[in-house]
């Protein structure tokens, strides 16, 4: 699960847990590159060798053959609140992005495109101005202004109330220019802002909605957004309900209504799927990945996800503190191994933190350099343990903690104990309850005795960048306390860079430095995975359901079906 302040996206479940679109020119909203339509085998960084059986990355799922009145989705687990502002893990986003619109929109090819702003301009490297679609109706009945987004921004810049409070670190003013416009004045140069007007970072509420709930706002009542769908029944510990808004600017939702269902249990989840109890579901188990796709019931998809697997280092205080014991794990790890039995063969090792996809607006140039020259997947035993004897690291002790939480977090733990019983490392595992494991993201005192532990990272924007921030001196996932000073500098760089190809440029230099001291282990992307039975279908496959409002393209899979 996400962090719940600071950097998201590190999670426990990848897909998962954590498990993730900019403007093209300064004037205009600029896209990071379309995707392929469709990748026909195994999707990962040049030469990464694969790891598993071949499957297929689906551009999206077939086109409904009309509406439908209700569909039910299996979802993990129940969220907290659905305060946008709170809005930093797969349960909420996943239901928030029918209810609440951002600024800016992701779309199924994750690239962007205008949302509540119909234009995003770039009049110099401290200033957007975003204008406003006309007539756009909240939930509530009120006509969406520019004092609304000015407030719903404003929310988020709060760091005792927002998860997306780093986002705005460089913004020195928001302000109504006009009665549908807003403009942003920022500190310094931030390409990153303007891409997470695409995420709930960019969400707009109706201000007297936000203020009259009160303390209730996000867990009782309405939302007071202008999305496809409005907040339905809620039974707490059961089940949430969504219902289509006739009033809605865009495209009427297919289905009238939309049923969440929370099933924590993956094997619950699994049967809930095959029984027909509920219609689909994103996040799928992997040790369900066979059944669901043998069983005749409906159709498992894989899209792109933006998502890596990685073991992430906690501390630079024991043997992993000696960047070549890292580079020694590196080289043992049974990558092929793990993607085939914890991903169920759907993965690609890797020994890059970023995904290919995430480098789709790149030039090929760059996309080389990004690649060229990283680590082989293969295992190299022999040259590993060479290295841990080099560090005069032999027979000493490191910790990794597991958990029941999915069996890609407990089978990545027994890949690395294994790997470093070969290599001349004692790999001791420690074994963390479910809720209790995503505090390692959050806190330091529960990663104490702890040197690493499985870790995936999706990303919430198409930009390498959203990634390799994590590692500056300082940042709140750096757990272990990296720092390096030309490291720093590049990422200030990168971030001050509009234009994309000179950015991901630097980023590639980036992606080279972590590479080399490996402040992360990648292991293997990891793709989404989507369940549809023959009753629904228009689904997109791609990570994109976070902040994209997928259900209301969801219908009828066959013509004069019953509803």
């Amino acid at each position: 699960m996400r962090p719940p302040q600071g950097r998201r996206r590190a999670t426990a479940r990848p897909q998962k847990g954590h498990r993730t679109a900019t403007p093209k020119g300064r004037a205009a909203a600029r896209e990071p590159g379309t995707l392929l339509a469709a990748v026909p085998a195994c999707a990962g960084p040049p030469g990464s060798g694969g790891g598993g059986e071949a499957f297929a990355l689906s551009a999206g799922t077939p086109r409904p053959q009309g509406e439908i009145d209700s569909f039910t989705w299996a979802v993990y687990a129940e969220p907290p609140t659905l305060d946008y502002t709170a809005a930093f893990d797969y349960p909420q986003n996943t239901i928030l992005s029918h209810v609440c619109e951002s600024l800016m929109r992701w779309t199924p090819g994750l690239t962007l495109e205008p949302g509540l702003a119909e234009k995003a301009t770039n009049p110099d490297p401290l200033t957007w101005v975003y204008d406003l679609r006309r007539g756009v109706r909240f939930h509530d009945g009120r006509t969406m202004t520019a004092e609304d987004v000015v407030f719903s921004l404003g929310r988020q810049r709060d760091p005792a109330n927002a998860a997306w409070a780093q986002n705005f670190q460089n913004v020195a003013d928001i302000r109504a220019t006009g009665p549908l416009q807003v403009t942003v004045r920022l500190k310094k140069p931030d390409s990153q802002f303007p891409q997470y007007m695409a995420t709930a970072a960019g969400v707009v509420a109706s201000k007297a909605g936000v203020l009259a709930a009160g303390g209730d706002y996000g867990t009782s009542g309405g939302l007071a957004c202008t999305g496809p769908f409005t907040l339905g029944d809620w039974q707490k510990g059961q089940s949430l309900e969504l219902r289509r808004f006739d009033g809605y600017r865009g495209p009427r939702a297919k289905a009238g209504k939309v049923v969440f269902r929370f099933l924590t249990d993956p094997s619950a989840r699994t049967n809930a799927l095959l029984s027909g109890e509920a219609d689909g579901g994103y996040l799928i188990p992997t040790e369900s990945y066979g059944r669901l796709k043998d069983s005749g019931v409906g159709t498992l998809y894989f899209g792109e996800g933006l998502s890596t697997v990685n073991l992430g280092i906690t501390t630079m205080d024991g043997p992993l503190g000696d960047v070549r014991v890292r580079r020694a794990l590196s080289l043992a790890l049974d990558r092929a191994g793990f993607v085939q039995a914890g991903l169920g063969g759907a993965g690609t090792a890797t020994t890059s933190l970023t995904t290919r996809a995430a480098w789709a607006g790149a030039s090929p140039a760059v996309r080389e350099a990004a690649f060229a020259g990283l680590p082989p997947t293969a295992r190299d035993i022999e040259k590993a343990r060479a290295l841990v004897e080099e560090a005069g690291a032999t027979g000493r002790t490191l910790t990794v903690a597991t958990s029941s939480i999915g069996q890609d977090v407990s089978l990545l733990a027994t890949v690395v104990q294994a790997a470093g019983s070969e290599i001349g490392l004692k790999v001791e595992l420690k074994s963390v309850a479910p809720n209790a494991f995503t505090a390692l993201f959050t806190d330091p005192e529960a990663r104490e005795g702890i040197d690493a532990f499985p870790l995936t990272y999706y990303d919430s924007v198409t930009d390498p960048l959203d990634l390799l921030t994590n590692f500056r001196t300082g940042a709140y996932l750096n757990f272990a306390g990296f720092s390096d000073r030309r490291y720093d500098a590049l990422v200030e760089q990168a971030t001050a860079t509009y234009d994309k190809d000179r950015r991901l440029g630097i980023e590639a230099q980036l992606q080279k430095l972590t590479a080399e001291h490996l402040p992360w282990i990648p292991v293997a992307e990891w793709p989404t995975a989507l369940f549809l039975n023959k009753r629904i279908t228009g689904a997109p496959t791609t990570i994109a359901y976070m902040y994209y409002p997928w259900a209301a393209d969801i219908g009828a899979a066959a013509a004069g079906a019953a509803p």
